[in-house]
């Protein structure tokens, strides 16, 4: 049986929505094992446009699931959306998972503010090439921002805003699962 690769997306209120639901969607096409993970009590989270998202589970009890089966996700995904990157950056919880798999060489991929928002005040960006947002890079110190749609350096992957949440998507599948992979999603849903 082949490997399975993970991936758990965190959600938190007022996220913003395609820049989850892109992720979840195209990783499952593509195999992926993908859990949602609420910030907090409720799995019902609402995004920045009002969508209601329900997760798999809590972020603690997910994240504490995977520890005991074999210890972390091949890919932790951050959405952006304001105020749902400052509510993830002031989860505990979130912060620990975040640097744990970026500490075990698997990949924490986030799009939008979450670079310069969460990533960034984590130490995640510090000598790395990233993008984000345009206007947030000036939040980021010790990075080196690029205009570029999605950037990966290492095992951190960033792009910029919604409309680029579909070539996000796909840099994490080729990372998880090699090119072929994502050429075969992106030509599925014609991107």
């Amino acid at each position: 049986m082949a490997d399975v690769k993970t991936a758990i997306v965190i959600l938190a209120e007022g996220f913003e929505e395609v820049e989850a639901v892109t992720p979840i969607d195209y990783l499952r096409r593509a195999g992926v094992e993908v859990a949602v993970a609420a910030i907090g009590e409720s799995l019902a989270v609402r995004g920045a446009r009002g969508i209601l998202v329900t997760a798999d589970g809590t972020l603690k009890s997910l994240a504490g699931r995977r520890k005991a089966e074999d210890g972390m996700w091949d890919a932790v995904v951050v959405p952006g959306g304001i105020p749902g990157a400052q509510n993830i950056a002031a989860s505990r919880d979130a912060g620990v998972l975040i640097v744990g798999t970026a500490a075990a060489g698997k990949l924490v991929c986030a799009i939008c503010a979450a670079p310069a928002v969460v990533l960034a005040p984590l130490g995640i960006l510090s000598g790395r090439r990233f993008t984000c947002y345009p206007g947030m890079e000036e939040k980021v110190e010790g990075g080196r921002w690029s205009r570029e749609p999605v950037v990966t350096d290492g095992n951190v992957i960033t792009s910029r805003a919604a409309g680029t949440s579909g070539l996000f998507s796909a840099a994490i599948i080729e990372r998880l699962l090699g090119r072929p992979e994502a050429d075969r999603i992106t030509s599925a849903v014609l991107l």
